[in-house]
């Protein structure tokens, strides 16, 4: 098979972009958090990147897309052995393909941190890292986009990582914030973002690189490749306008946070359904999970579990809704065969997505807690009470990004506006420019 040029050029950049995803994370979790913990939740992304790099050179893409059982792949590829510069994949050079799929495990692996900032050992979620990027993110790529695994033989559709990206980072999200329980103050203390316009410049630069993520996953350069990209553009506007459409009825105004949690709801959910569905589809997928959830965040506060930046609520709901809206609006003019419920399919393709999207959240879970409940017995995973108090940043990097006193670790304030003074707190000659 040729390699084409074409195909390739669209490929390197879409690779580039899609790595661009990780420090646009970091800086909108770094944003998230309370300034104690901005360098520490950066990092935790940024390490992502050469951890999940060796653990997949080295297995993971053998295990994950060589030619094995249903189950995992072979290890005929192990150390990228037997792949030269001109070998090719479906027209593309497979190194290269091989990179933009480690793209892919990178970001997975770092969206799992949001889940457990303020209180991880780090050196605790280094061994974490690269054993879950085998354990269980090589696993379930080959159970969805191999040609031998299991869930791509059954017809299972997730078009650029619903399955395995979304819904396997939210439910190794949950398992973690299972196993090292809530943060100090958890449900007592304010815990707000520290940094809004970081969250909002982190959504921008995610969004950006969402491009290459969705419209990368063709493969080509063709008219395929934009209308995923126009998918992944109509999705995040409405994911937008669903979560502030909420926030304006429930809550009395839209903020700027709502703005940046909607764009990444809608973009979660069309990653699985971007090529499965018509621009219409993209609207009402990107529509549905801005309001849904917008709703599913407030769950962890009634089942008492303490996602702190709301990996389930966002990545996890998201990725759910986006996975079964397939089997309702694929449109065999995108997907070349598979329809869904609206357009003659039947309820066959909905069936099957509902049966990956419970044995993959499943088999996540199950996999991570395992994985973080060794590390917790053997070294520890959680922080000591004193150093959490004092802050992760400064305890486990010895380094802090603000000096003491800005916004995010006072008591509930009495102000009704994240803006405005904290009445409550004593002021002195130095705080000047607290505000």
């Amino acid at each position: 098979m040729n390699i084409d040029p074409a195909a390739t050029a669209w490929l390197l950049a879409s690779t580039a972009l899609v790595l661009l995803m990780t420090p646009g994370l970091a800086i909108f979790y770094g944003g998230m958090v309370r300034t104690t913990g901005v360098l520490n939740m950066i990092m935790m992304s940024f390490i992502s990147i050469p951890l999940v790099t060796v653990a997949w050179l080295l297995v993971g893409y053998s295990l994950a897309f060589s030619d094995g059982g249903g189950f995992i792949g072979g290890l005929a590829h192990a150390g990228m052995s037997g792949i030269g510069p001109d070998t090719p994949h479906d027209k593309v050079p497979e190194l290269l393909f091989a990179t933009f799929q480690l793209t892919f495990a990178i970001i997975t692996a770092a969206l799992v941190s949001g889940a457990i900032a303020d209180r991880a050992k780090f050196a605790a979620w280094m061994v974490f890292v690269p054993l879950w990027s085998v354990a269980v993110y090589a696993v379930i790529a080959h159970w969805v986009w191999a040609p031998t695994g299991w869930l791509y033989k059954m017809g299972v559709l997730d078009y650029a990582g619903g399955l395995v990206v979304e819904i396997v980072s939210g439910s190794s999200a949950l398992a973690l914030a299972l196993v090292l329980g809530p943060r100090i103050g958890f449900k007592v203390e304010a815990m707000r973002p520290h940094n809004l316009p970081f969250v909002l410049l982190g959504v921008g630069l995610l969004w950006f690189g969402w491009f290459g993520f969705n419209a990368g996953s063709a493969l080509a350069a063709n008219g395929l490749a934009s209308a995923i990209f126009l998918n992944t553009l109509v999705a995040g506007c409405l994911g937008m306008l669903g979560w502030l459409s909420v926030e304006q009825i429930r809550d009395g105004k839209p903020t700027t946070f709502g703005a940046a949690s909607g764009v990444v709801a809608g973009l979660v959910a069309i990653t699985p359904s971007c090529g499965e569905v018509n621009t219409l589809g993209a609207a009402v997928v990107g529509l549905t999970a801005g309001v849904v959830c917008s709703f599913a965040i407030l769950a962890k506060f009634k089942l008492n579990y303490d996602d702190s930046l709301d990996v389930v609520g966002v990545h996890f709901v998201g990725g759910v809704v986006g996975v079964l809206l397939i089997g309702l609006f694929a449109t065999a003019v995108m997907t070349s065969g598979p329809k869904g419920l609206f357009y003659g399919g039947g309820l066959g393709q909905l069936g099957k997505q509902s049966l990956a999207m419970v044995v993959v959240g499943l088999y996540a879970f199950a996999t991570s807690f395992v994985l973080a409940k060794v590390i917790e017995r053997v070294m520890g995973f959680r922080l000591s009470a004193a150093d959490e108090k004092s802050g992760v940043d400064l305890t486990q990097h010895a380094e802090t990004a603000y000096p003491e006193g800005v916004y995010g670790h006072q008591a509930p304030r009495r102000a009704s506006s994240f803006g405005e003074r904290d009445e409550t707190r004593p002021r002195s000659g130095d705080d000047d420019d607290y505000e």
